[in-house]
């Protein structure tokens, strides 16, 4: 019995996956599918959960090493579609890989089901993009018809550009699933930059401020919303001036239910007031 048992932990060491995940969010979803023990190498920025930030690095965004993602000898890499190069590189070699989007609520569901059946969790898959369904379902008739702006990573000079989220991406699909609107409308898919002449234009009734950067410095995200507090909009005129600092509002994984509750929350604010 225990020779057998030596036998089984020895095929499945021999036969257990060697996973490289090359974002934040592909590297989130594998460990909430359990393949997390897997992950033999990941990116600069993956350091959720706190396993991640033990995981060897094969570089950021924009400087992943094809050398180092080698040195590990994958047997599947699992990718979004950032860097057509690397995954040019990466099919010549013959090195299986998956590559998503995650950009809308529906890439990101896609991505957890599909990867669900590639890791036979198909089960687990489906709940946790039932979560995401029941979440946003708790949006439904809190307050509508706002028009709503969200901040991305706040300055504290409002002179500066203001990067805004546009109509393509999963915050626009949270926004719209509450029977709310994105106060920037526009068909181009580019990341959205304008200037504070352009917020006071578009008058929103609720501002968003994603301020991760800011979790560790309580004074001056203050700052920066009582900065927003004096602009002539409605959202500062009726206090609807809000900011979300947690890391999990700008990673679009399992984990945009947190951000959905904290969006439910807003919007329950508002109503209240």
């Amino acid at each position: 019995m225990k020779i057998l048992l030596i036998l089984v932990s020895f095929i499945s060491f021999i036969w257990a996956e060697r996973i490289v995940t090359l974002s934040p969010s592909i590297n989130e979803i594998v460990f909430a599918l359990g393949e997390g023990k897997n992950i033999v190498a990941n990116t600069t920025y993956c350091n959720y959960p706190s396993q991640s930030k033990e995981i060897k690095k094969v570089g950021g965004y924009a400087n992943i090493s094809l050398e180092k993602i080698l040195e590990v000898k994958p047997t599947l890499v699992i990718a979004q579609n950032y860097d057509q190069k690397l995954l040019e590189n990466l099919k010549a070699l013959n090195i299986k890989t998956l590559v998503f989007k995650t950009d809308t609520l529906d890439s990101i569901k896609n991505t957890i089901l599909t990867l669900g059946k590639e890791f036979n969790k198909e089960k687990l898959a489906s709940s946790l993009v039932m979560k995401i369904n029941q979440s946003l379902k708790n949006l439904e008739n809190i307050v509508s018809d706002k028009k709503i702006v969200i901040i991305i990573h706040p300055s504290k000079n409002l002179s500066k550009n203001i990067f805004i989220v546009g109509n393509n991406l999963y915050f626009n699909d949270i926004i719209k699933a509450s029977n709310n609107q994105n106060a920037y409308i526009s068909k181009n898919s580019a990341q959205p930059v304008v200037n504070i002449e352009k917020i006071i234009a578009m008058n929103p009734d609720i501002i968003i401020l994603l301020a991760a950067f800011f979790q560790e410095d309580k004074e001056g995200l203050e700052e920066i919303k009582k900065q927003w507090k004096n602009l002539p909009i409605n959202a500062a005129i009726k206090n609807n001036i809000y900011a979300i600092d947690k890391e999990y509002a700008g990673i679009p994984s399992h984990r945009v239910i947190y951000f959905i509750d904290d969006f439910k929350k807003i919007l329950e604010d508002v109503r209240n007031k």
